[in-house]
């Protein structure tokens, strides 16, 4: 099952729930967020509940997506909280990217770059038996719902940025119950939206670079995460496709473990706060900024891969305000 969440017309908003080409209205939920969590307190898995519930009108998903009416898959009536994090290095091709950028500082007395070390220990340790907990991965915090940029509305990139790149990606969605349980709902398409000039300059600026919007669905697969993901990630520039690439996913394709992921994030009680949502992204290894492309204001990206229903898209946008080089005045109470 995928759900996803559109605006009607008239400014209403819908869950939407589809099974192969038929998507519907699903009858009596005013939010896959609301939806979740009266699953989560029922004990009910969500294809369940949407089955009781049942559906309603048909809905026509890609012209929504053409009008504009595509809404992110789950959202928080207060953005303050949903949160935005991701874990990098997790996949099997993702330190050789990350070593290219930050090798020249280390090339002279030829010591592992710190993403190779991190890399070797997702892959000795990161996907652990049954006794316990794996190595813990790189983990970035990206913000809060106010970053997040629906399917189809602009990445903006602040105007003191030094790059905007896309990063493709698998996120999992969870909601928080009310006794703190962290509850999955799914797993959706993302574009971990990234400045990967700022973080050549200095792995420690690794931290700066991720504060960036980030876009994830337009929908959601309810259930496991398929092994194998095969997806690919392109950019269009005025008509032409001036990149394309596959990219992999997929614990076949993955140092780490996805349960592993999971229980590096929500250890942490700040995490498992009641009623909060967390959009949490996995990791990549295809960049077109590692290929020498430079993006330009007007890009859009494309990313898509079978299971995951729509094709997530998403222009890229440069804000005006402030100035570059303006200083933020801080006023004292």
């Amino acid at each position: 099952m995928l759900l996803s969440q559109v605006r009607t017309t008239s400014g209403d908003v819908r869950v939407i729930a589809r099974e192969g080409t038929e998507a519907y209205e699903v009858r009596g939920a005013a939010s896959v967020h609301e939806l979740a969590l009266a699953a989560a307190r029922s004990g009910e898995k969500i294809a369940e509940r949407v089955g009781r519930l049942g559906l309603g009108p048909a809905v026509d998903l890609a012209s929504a997506y053409d009008e504009g009416r595509m809404l992110p898959p789950i959202h928080h009536a207060d953005p303050a909280h949903l949160h935005l994090t991701g874990t990098g290095l997790t996949h099997l091709g993702s330190a050789a990217t990350r070593d290219a950028m930050h090798q020249k500082a280390v090339e002279d007395d030829g010591k592992l770059t710190d993403s190779m070390r991190m890399f070797r220990m997702g892959v000795d340790g990161g996907k652990p038996g049954s006794g316990g907990p794996g190595v813990q991965p790189e983990w970035f915090y990206k913000g809060n719902g106010t970053m997040v940029a629906a399917p189809g509305a602009p990445l903006v990139s602040p105007s003191f940025a030094d790059d905007g790149g896309e990063e493709p990606e698998i996120a999992g969605i969870y909601v928080i119950g009310d006794d703190g349980t962290a509850f999955r709902v799914g797993f959706a398409l993302g574009n971990e939206f990234s400045d990967h000039v700022m973080e050549k300059v200095n792995y420690l600026y690794l931290a700066h670079s991720k504060l960036r919007p980030a876009s994830f669905g337009p929908e959601i697969l309810v259930g496991d995460l398929p092994a194998d993901i095969r997806g690919v990630s392109r950019i269009r520039r005025g008509g032409e496709t001036v990149f394309e690439k596959p990219f992999l996913s997929g614990e076949a394709n993955m140092s780490h473990s996805i349960a592993n992921l999971e229980h590096h994030h929500f250890k942490y009680a700040l995490f498992r706060q009641p009623g909060d949502i967390h959009v949490h992204m996995f990791g990549t290894a295809t960049l077109s900024f590692a290929d020498g492309l430079r993006v330009e204001p007007g890009d859009l990206f494309e990313i898509e891969a079978g299971p995951f229903g729509l094709p997530l898209r998403n222009p890229l946008a440069v804000a005006s305000e402030p100035a570059r080089g303006s200083r933020v005045a801080v006023a004292v109470l």
